[in-house]
């Protein structure tokens, strides 16, 4: 069963720094009584409460967990249908990126609908609970990046902020840098060992090539010593041009075609090994 819609609001609020009191206002971000697109931002008033433009809390709640949607392109207090698409577009761009397997609802969302509202934010708390890395999560600076404004109520609500984490199956927020993501812990650590594995089995198989390699090396010198002990008990077999010294000669010191002797090592002929 999920959470109540009086219990998500909390947790929202708590979260983000902010002051809904529908759920409807996660996926339209308008005043209570005034969901209307054509409201235009000079209306309101200095005291008006913040609230998310249409799918920007969504946005933000993903922000906590991944820490980088690209909070400069949400827009907050938007008036316009082009905007609050833009906004859901971000999120979309966000759950592709990071794999998150749920269509994102933007047509019911957009149409104020508490249920439609009501369900996406269940299974967003849901999924919150499983990945959020804990810490403290700055709603307020997040949303600075925006352009959007800041909460009346920012400085006295980080601690609120927190606690939000705190809730989540009774941990304790740590203060400082923010943990690594477990999800994104895991998959790095699969990826590692499956190179590992793979990098072991490269190794193993230039092993046993470079022992083949020494093994026929071995070989081949061993021919090329016989060869220049009969040379030097018969000089005479080295003359004779169909001998069967010169055809190992040949098959010996033989190269590739198109293959040419480095400089360097033309210059040091006399003072390498024949082989």
């Amino acid at each position: 069963m999920g959470e109540s819609r009086q219990d998500l609001l909390s947790w929202v609020n708590k979260l983000l720094e902010l002051n809904l009191t529908k759920i409807e206002q996660c996926g339209t971000g308008y005043e209570p009584n005034s969901f209307y697109p054509t409201r235009s931002n000079s209306l309101r008033s200095g005291n008006d409460p913040v609230i998310p433009g249409v799918g920007a809390a969504y946005c933000q709640i993903f922000d906590s967990i991944f820490m980088d949607v690209p909070m400069a392109r949400v827009k907050f207090n938007v008036n316009t249908e082009y905007a609050y698409l833009q906004n859901f577009k971000v999120l979309q761009n966000v759950f592709m990126r990071h794999q998150v397997d749920k269509p994102v609802p933007v047509p019911q969302l957009t149409k104020c609908r508490m249920q439609d509202n009501l369900e996406f934010l269940q299974w967003t708390k849901r999924y919150w609970d499983q990945h959020y890395p804990g810490g403290e999560y700055d709603a307020v600076s997040r949303r600075k990046a925006s352009g959007a404004p800041a909460s009346a109520s920012a400085g006295s609500s980080r601690a609120g902020a927190s606690s939000a984490g705190a809730t989540r199956r009774g941990t304790t927020p740590t203060i400082g840098g923010r943990q690594p993501r477990a999800a994104v812990g895991a998959a790095s650590s699969a990826n590692v060992t499956a190179l590992q594995q793979e990098l072991a089995t490269q190794k193993e198989a230039i092993a046993g090539l470079e022992k083949e390699r020494d093994f026929y090396f071995a070989k081949l010198r061993d021919i090329e010593l016989l060869l220049q002990s009969a040379l030097e008990a018969d000089p005479e077999l080295e003359k004779e041009e169909d001998s069967l010294v010169k055809h190992i000669q040949g098959i010996l010191y033989s190269t590739e075609e198109g293959f040419e002797i480095p400089a360097e090592a033309e210059g040091g002929a006399d003072e390498l090994e024949t082989f």
